[in-house]
């Protein structure tokens, strides 16, 4: 069965013209290059060659990126369904999706919503990063979307039942549309008090890659807060196997798809030669540029600090290119429980709430901290300013 590529637009501010007009003009290929590269791909040179000069340019880059994402690891990410409606009665905020003569009903809770136009997290599971006053939480059953119990759950969960068990998207995705669609009913419903403009994503672990992915392909997200994702998160396929070959015990693309659903089955073909991948997750932080971002790590061996934090300072990197580069965070920080909340990155994390979502004059310069990693060995291309 064969899936089309469905593209999230890219936000911006920096251009007049309409993002869809200008976004209409770029060529995205359906084919994406497998040489093999140890270096981090360069996400300022299209596949054909040609490089990335100009804002206007990297809106189109990404839609390759996003493509080739999709085509090679993720899966296709649908648009928006045929027929859609939602509802908001008492804190719970449900929605009725259908295409091709099915539909599902979905539910998410909400708290602390009092008062008007207040920003939201979206939180994967439950928040295991503390939400402050003033800031509403959305709480998302991502296992019901997408279930995540090993091999045997591939095309399960209410996903899967409006586009088919055999669907090329893998759980990430999965997740990823249902955040579309939770944002879509808060915009078609009253009562809840939520700013649709000021709504962020996070989640821990497993859930930390869903929102990371959820930020990446849904450009309504003001501010993703990935916690600990580590592989197949904040992590570079290409820099883990370099780790993993100095003897570090690191999850790497050959380990993480035989242990669950996250990826798309395409993703298969390249788990053992993630170095032939088009892209690596340098350009998943670059698909949420300019938006907000801040990136929570745990310096733990599984996790890969040394590659979360290298991957990340490269994403930095194209944040810096946009004129944007305090728009992305890291904060690593060790010797706490995985999926804890040390207060040694409190003040990063209330920086950015406050800028992202809280409407704050908030200063988020220069928050890169994690172990030491030499961004210069795993890459080979210079940043440009794009004009």
């Amino acid at each position: 069965m064969k899936y089309s590529i469905v593209l999230p637009l890219l936000a911006t501010t920096v251009l007049a013209a309409p993002l869809e007009a200008r976004q209409a003009t770029c060529k995205v290929p359906t084919t994406f290059p497998t040489t093999a590269n140890s270096k981090l791909p360069n996400p300022f040179k299209f596949f054909d060659g040609t490089d990335v000069k100009t804002k206007a340019d990297f809106e189109c880059k990404n839609k390759e990126v996003s493509a080739a994402l999709q085509a090679q690891e993720l899966g296709t990410f649908p648009p928006k369904p045929s027929t859609f409606s939602a509802t908001y009665s008492g804190g719970t905020l449900s929605f009725t999706a259908g295409e091709g003569g099915k539909s599902i009903s979905f539910s998410v809770s909400i708290k602390g919503n009092t008062g008007s136009n207040v920003p939201a997290i979206i939180a994967y599971g439950a928040a295991s990063i503390p939400v402050p006053a003033g800031v509403a939480t959305i709480t998302f059953n991502n296992d019901q979307m997408g279930q995540q119990q090993g091999g045997s759950s591939r095309g399960k969960g209410k996903f899967y039942d409006l586009y088919g068990s055999g669907h090329s998207a893998g759980a990430l995705t999965a997740w990823a549309w249902g955040v579309d669609r939770i944002i879509d009913a808060v915009e078609a419903t009253t009562g809840h008090n939520i700013d649709p403009t000021r709504i962020g994503v996070t989640g821990c672990s497993r859930n930390g890659k869903g929102a990371f992915v959820a930020a990446a392909f849904v450009p309504r997200i003001a501010l993703g807060l990935p916690q600990e994702s580590g592989a197949g998160g904040a992590a570079c396929w290409r820099i883990s196997d370099s780790e993993k070959a100095k003897g570090k015990n690191i999850q790497t693309s050959s380990q993480i798809v035989g242990e669950n659903v996250w990826f798309s089955p395409l993703f298969n073909a390249f788990s053992t030669k993630a170095n032939t991948l088009s892209t690596d997750h340098h350009q998943l932080a670059g698909l949420i540029a300019p938006r907000g971002l801040l990136v929570i790590e745990n310096e733990i061996d599984w996790l890969g600090p040394v590659s979360t934090t290298a991957c990340m300072k490269v994403g930095r990197l194209i944040y810096k290119a946009l004129g944007v580069p305090d728009n992305m965070g890291l904060t690593g920080a060790g010797n706490h429980n995985h999926c804890s909340f040390p207060s040694n990155q409190q003040s990063d994390l209330t920086a950015y709430i406050n800028k992202f979502l809280l409407n704050k004059d908030s200063s988020t310069a220069g928050i890169e901290k994690g172990p030491s990693a030499d961004v210069s060995s795993y890459i080979d291309w210079t940043a440009p300013t794009l004009t």
